[in-house]
């Protein structure tokens, strides 16, 4: 590995948390892992609409206000996709709202909009699984991202509106409201409140609002999940509940102020992420650090999984995660070896050996991989940063803050918008990004409480048919990449997916030669099914086996990381005996 391998951090979109990016080369000859984060390219946002758009639509009727939800972008990779799902639904991207329209109209008319804004917010994965017939919701995150829009679209309307326009806009507005304040309503069931000392992390909210810090939010302890923050008063979508000064943001240009980026800006093998690592090592150990609060209530270990034991990866061994884990244990040892000890040697006023030691190296790698993220500086520049305050909030799939990363260049602070209301004393989450267990296990040390649709099984399916009698030739569907995720996800149980992707039943279809189509008798359609749901239990059957039975643990006496493990094996589980379980029962529907 080159050195400048050691920390090549992902650009994400601003607004996204930086989680964990992995080093190329890190999972190997194995399988990628699909998130959508992706290791599927990211869907492009719909162009939002400008004040003279806007106006216009205003101005077209006096007595019809015209709704003009942004159409897919140019350079949105799935605009084709999503254009002919709009079209095949007869969605249209222009609502004309009467303005005499009755509160139950306007909301007919207002669930039109959300089919329509749900389309044009998919990502990869939500097109891969989304049925024919399938309207949605797609995720907690599409909903958001949607209803959101809308929001913001009504709001800028009712700027301009006359007053006969603000009455049945401002009922589509509430409509939204009360949608979004449905989405994660257990937030409280899924984590208890602990009663445990915090004058730690006070005394860091009290270091921020000297520096300039305002929030609406404060620190409390979970069971299981360790610090976060929740909400000291009621916070409505859109309200700012955490304001952090540029000022306070370690970013580059911090480091380029330091002693240590003169000694190693000439060096080419070694890039920004990786100085900011090493500039992070020294600053934690610098007692005059302006950040010494921010380093001191940073906990001593991060627990990722990145610092299993050995009980921990033996629990693992057989899945893609161990694998994964080892690569990157591998990787970091050997980057260290070749960045430190050389330093120390070449700037030893610097790099003091005590320092900068292995422990010390690991210890700020997680810290980076777990609470950097991208934002847009002032500058108009992208970097990776970490934000102090900030790094206490949970993430969740279902999360308060959804949008975040970028300076705000009249206030020049990061603003921390809501993306659904928060309720006072409510624990106030924000999204990491779109992430598998195993790397929210790798970055982070945990396994979200709440279904993920973003834990997939990649699959590497032989597209060849009959390749023994030298009749092979290649089967081809519009996606390269198939998957599968837990069938519980799904809307659809019975035929013709039985709870499946279709586009991995059209591939399997096609590679064994029984497709479906108008002119098939229904017995042989039947027999076609049957043929690719058995294909499907030959293929996962395997992988269950593998898997072995659940652990006889007391998984409350077992360490952090052994319990975490097993939790992840359990998932994994749960997911192949799902796609199984739908399979087996959709061959006792053929029966029937």
């Amino acid at each position: 590995m080159e050195l400048r391998t050691l920390l090549p951090l992902k650009l994400l979109p601003a607004g996204r948390r930086l989680a964990g990016p992995q080093p190329p080369g890190l999972s190997g000859g194995s399988r990628p892992e699909i998130a959508a984060d992706c290791r599927c390219s990211s869907a492009q946002k719909p162009r939002p609409l400008s004040r003279r758009e806007v106006a216009a639509t205003m101005a077209a009727a006096s007595d019809v206000v015209t709704i003009r939800l942004p159409s897919p972008s140019e350079d949105d990779p799935l605009r084709h996709d999503k254009k002919r799902i709009l079209e095949s639904r007869k969605l249209s991207c222009l609502f004309p709202l009467p303005l005499s329209s009755s509160a139950a109209d306007a909301c007919k008319l207002l669930d039109q909009m959300i089919h329509a804004a749900r389309v044009a917010h998919m990502d990869e994965l939500e097109l891969y699984f989304a049925g024919d017939d399938d309207y949605g919701q797609f995720s907690t995150r599409n909903e958001l991202e949607s209803l959101n829009l809308l929001v913001k679209i009504i709001n800028t309307l009712l700027v301009t509106a006359n007053d006969g326009a603000k009455g049945v806009l401002q009922v589509l507005e509430d409509e939204i409201v009360v949608r979004l304040r449905s989405v994660g309503l257990t937030d409280n069931d899924q984590m208890v409140l602990q009663t445990q000392n915090h004058d730690t992390e006070d005394s860091l909210l009290k270091w921020g609002e000297h520096h300039g810090v305002k929030s609406k939010l404060q620190i409390a302890f979970f069971e299981g999940a360790g610090r976060g923050m929740v909400a000291s008063e009621n916070i409505g979508v859109g309200d700012i509940a955490l304001e952090i000064p540029e000022s306070l943001i370690i970013s580059e240009e911090l480091l380029c102020q330091s002693d240590m980026f003169l000694a190693l800006k000439d060096l080419n093998s070694i890039t920004t992420e990786t100085m900011l690592l090493l500039w992070s090592m020294r600053e934690r150990h610098t007692p005059s650090s302006k950040f010494k609060m921010f380093f001191e209530t940073l906990p001593s270990n991060f627990n990722t999984g990145l610092s299993f034991g050995i009980d921990a990866l033996a629990a693992l061994e057989g899945t893609l995660l161990f694998d994964e884990l080892m690569q990157a244990r591998q990787h970091l040892h050997q980057q260290y070896d070749v960045l430190c000890p050389v330093l120390c040697t070449k700037f030893p006023e610097i790099f003091k050996q005590g320092i900068f030691t292995w422990d010390n190296f690991l210890w700020a790698c997680e810290l980076w991989y777990s609470n950097s993220m991208m934002v847009v500086l002032s500058s108009g520049k992208l970097t990776t940063c970490l934000i102090p305050v900030a790094g206490l909030m949970n993430h969740s799939v279902t999360p308060h803050i959804l949008n975040y990363g970028r300076v705000d260049q009249a206030t020049k602070s990061l603003n921390f918008p809501l993306s659904r209301p928060c309720e006072a004393g409510s624990q106030c989450f924000l999204s990491y990004g779109k992430h598998s267990g195993s790397h929210l296990i790798t970055f982070y040390g945990f396994l979200p409480r709440e279904d993920n649709p973003y834990d997939v099984i990649p699959l590497d399916l032989d597209t060849s048919i009959d390749e023994e009698d030298g009749t092979a030739q290649s089967v081809s569907t519009s996606l390269t990449t198939h998957m599968v995720r837990g069938t519980w996800l799904s809307r659809s149980k019975g035929p013709p997916t039985y709870g499946l992707p279709q586009p991995l039943l059209s591939h399997l279809r096609a590679a064994l030669n029984c497709d479906h189509n108008e002119s098939i008798p229904e017995a042989d359609i039947k027999e076609n099914d049957r043929m690719v749901l058995e294909t499907l239990i030959f293929i996962f059957t395997p992988m269950l086996e593998g898997l072995g039975e659940p652990d006889d643990y007391n998984r409350e006496s077992a360490s952090w990381d052994v319990a975490l493990a097993l939790s992840y094996k359990d998932l994994k589980r749960r997911i192949i005996s799902s796609i199984v379980a739908s399979c087996t029962s959709g061959l006792a529907m053929l029966d029937s």
